[in-house]
C-alpha cells in the first residue's frame, strides 16, 4: 500500500504548518470609511518591526484606538504621518484607490478586489506600475511584465516594498537556511524523486524500475510523472 508521497501529506499540515503564534499579526488595510472616501485620514507610524513569518518589514500604523499592520514601504520612518483616502498625496507610503493614481507611479500592496485588504505585491523589494486608466478600471504592470486589470476601487500604497537587500546577505550555514524556511512553513531541504525513499515519492527507492504514466484524473499531488501518456519508452529506428 505504501504511503501518500510528501507533497500530498504537506496539505495536512503537520510540521510543515507555518508557525503563526510567532507572525506579528494581520496585515492589512482597514475597511472603507465615509472619510476615506470623501478626502483623506491620517495615521502615524509608530515603529518599524521585523515579522519572522514575512520577507518585508512591517511598519505599525496609529489610527485613533487602532492598531494597524502593513509591510513598510522605502523611505517610509518612524513618526511620519501616512494619509489614507481619496484625496492623499501621492508619495511615498500614502494609500489611494488606484483611480486616483497617475499612470506611471510605483505602486505596492495592491488590492484585487475592493476593500479585500491587499493582497498582490507585498514582498520584500517587490513593486509595480499604474500602466493607464480605462473608464473605471485601472491596468498595471506587475514585477512579472504580465499585465492586470483591477477596479478603480481598489486601494495601493505607493512606493517599493523595503527590504530588497535581504538577498545580499548571505546565509552562511545550512543551519540558518533551515530556520528561515521553518518560520515560513516551507519543506527544506528539497531533495530529487530518486533520491527519496520508497514510500515517500513514486520515483523513490531504487530497487527496480516502475511505470511513469498517471491518470489524467488523478488528483493533485499524485500526478507524478508522464500525465496521460499516449506511449512511453524510446523509439525504435
Amino acid at each position: 500500500m505504501g504511503k501518500r508521497p510528501i507533497v500530498r501529506r504537506r496539505g495536512a499540515g503537520t510540521k510543515w504548518t507555518a508557525l503563526g503564534f510567532r507572525y506579528k499579526g494581520d496585515s492589512s488595510y482597514l475597511p472603507y470609511t465615509d472619510e476615506e472616501k470623501k478626502g483623506y485620514y491620517s495615521a502615524k507610524v509608530e515603529d518599524i518591526i521585523h515579522d519572522p513569518g514575512r520577507t518585508a518589514p512591517l511598519m505599525v500604523l496609529k489610527y485613533k484606538d487602532k492598531r494597524i499592520l502593513l509591510p513598510a514601504p522605502l523611505g517610509v520612518s518612524v513618526g511620519q504621518e501616512i494619509q489614507i483616502g481619496a484625496k492623499a498625496e501621492v508619495k511615498p507610503g500614502n494609500i489611494l484607490p488606484l483611480a486616483k493614481i497617475p499612470d506611471g507611479t510605483i505602486i505596492s500592496n495592491i488590492e484585487l478586489r475592493p476593500s479585500d485588504g491587499g493582497k498582490l505585491i507585498r514582498s520584500a523589494g517587490t513593486a509595480a506600475r499604474v500602466v493607464l486608466h480605462e473608464g473605471d478600471e485601472v491596468i498595471i504592470q506587475l514585477p512579472s511584465k504580465q499585465f492586470k486589470r483591477l477596479s478603480g476601487l481598489c486601494r495601493a500604497m505607493v512606493g517599493t516594498i523595503a527590504g530588497s537587500g535581504r538577498h545580499e546577505k548571505p546565509f552562511v550555514k545550512a543551519g540558518n537556511k533551515f530556520k528561515a524556511m521553518k518560520a515560513r512553513g516551507k519543506l527544506y531541504p528539497r531533495v530529487s524523486a530518486n533520491a527519496m525513499n520508497a514510500v515517500d515519492h513514486k520515483f523513490g527507492g531504487k530497487r527496480a524500475k516502475k511505470p511513469k504514466t498517471v491518470s489524467r484524473n488523478a488528483p493533485p499531488g499524485r500526478k507524478i510523472g508522464s500525465i496521460a501518456a499516449k506511449r512511453t519508452g524510446r523509439k525504435k529506428r
